[in-house]
């Protein structure tokens, strides 16, 4: 019985096939890094994580040292936790302590990390990150001398656990160039740290996308986010895959489905307007189903007019503007609604679903803003089919 305003089921089995896949793909040689960053892509990272571990994966990656204690408290069995992102000045003694790995993009950092683990007497797990052409965070090429120089005469202070870049972009074609010029660089740059005696056990600098389309970026290990959820990084990605296999299924499983309840059941009557302001005018007698769910609890208010639920196995359109706390779907077409009959937000129902996508195109989102929008104050439950 779901006792909460809406509830986000996770199917293990789906984790189960998706991970499957990914290991078949990727092969024995590279280790798959789970990205549960968002709180494991809006699905909770303590639901999530001791399923994937269940399944095989020990290395899992984070944007911040918050998420990695999340990470950490969630293991059975420990397993290596890479923080890519944020860790503050105050946390950085912990993260250092704690054993986790973490990136290092600039040489303040550098030194920072240097200062502590000298008075803890430990050396601390570090990925140099370096800048390729993405121009976001990473070492670039003046910094990168003076960090080989710095590392070299710091010996004591860091472990180099790997080097690594983010690419611009796999999932698009428009891309290509910059990705090749990308490659090229980092190539290069491992050639000079490994002449400046600097030897990373791990080269890593492919996500979802670039796993997929660019298999020579798979290198040691790969960052994989968004396709371990059932998702691909884009079309492009999704056709590249197919476009010499003999089946065309989508071989990835949707792990999450996101239900809500019938609140209330109402009449309304032709010319009268729904919800706030003037923007659904009822052009006939309708009947009416209020789901207590609105922006406040991650449905969208650009899904105003615009979205989809299914109730009974059917598609209702919601109607009016979404309100903080609900919304209004039209249910005129169906026999016998009740307060508390099940409302699926996301996923199926009966022969029909409604698929996260329908959300992005309706709001011009992206599937991964769509997702790690979804609150973490909504009941996750692990469920099996």
């Amino acid at each position: 019985m779901m006792n909460d305003s809406s509830i986000i089921m996770l199917n293990e089995n789906s984790i189960v096939s998706n991970i499957a896949f990914l290991k078949r793909q990727f092969g024995k040689k590279t280790m798959i890094s789970a990205v549960v960053k968002a709180n494991a892509y809006g699905h909770g990272i303590e639901q999530v994580v001791p399923l994937m571990e269940k399944n095989g994966i020990d290395h899992f990656s984070v944007f911040d040292y918050r998420e990695a204690v999340r990470v950490r408290k969630s293991l059975v069995n420990g397993g290596t936790i890479m923080i890519m992102g944020w860790i503050s000045d105050e946390n950085l003694k912990l993260a250092i302590e704690e054993g986790f790995e973490f990136f290092v993009f600039n040489t303040e950092r550098l030194k920072k990390v240097c200062h502590i683990a000298s008075k803890l007497k430990i050396r601390a797990k570090i990925h140099l990150e370096v800048e390729t052409g993405m121009n976001r965070s990473g070492l670039d090429e003046m910094e990168l001398k003076d960090a080989m120089s710095y590392i070299n005469d710091h010996a004591h202070c860091f472990e180099i656990i790997g080097l690594c870049t983010h690419l611009a972009g796999a999932e698009s074609i428009a891309n290509h160039y910059r990705i090749q010029q990308q490659l090229k660089k980092f190539n290069k740059i491992s050639v000079i740290l490994k002449s400046n005696n600097i030897n990373p056990k791990y080269h890593h600098v492919a996500n979802s996308a670039a796993a997929i389309v660019y298999p020579k970026t798979r290198m040691d290990l790969v960052r994989v986010g968004i396709m371990q959820y059932g998702f691909w990084p884009s079309k492009e990605t999704f056709i590249h895959f197919i476009s010499n296999k003999i089946s065309k299924d989508d071989p990835l499983k949707r792990i999450l489905n996101w239900k809500s309840k019938v609140m209330a059941v109402k009449e309304v009557k032709i010319g009268e307007f729904i919800s706030y302001g003037n923007s659904f005018l009822a052009q006939s007698n309708i009947t009416t189903a209020i789901i207590p769910v609105g922006y406040a609890g991650g449905y969208s208010r650009n899904l105003s007019n615009r979205g989809r639920v299914l109730i009974h196995g059917q598609r209702c359109s919601v109607i009016g503007i979404v309100n903080m706390n609900m919304f209004i779907a039209d249910i005129s077409n169906l026999q016998n609604v009740k307060v508390g009959d099940e409302v699926v937000i996301i996923g199926k129902q009966g022969d029909l679903e409604i698929k996260v996508s329908a959300f992005s195109d309706i709001s011009d989102k992206l599937n991964y803003e769509i997702l790690t929008h979804l609150p973490e104050n909504i009941k996750r439950k692990i469920i099996k089919s």
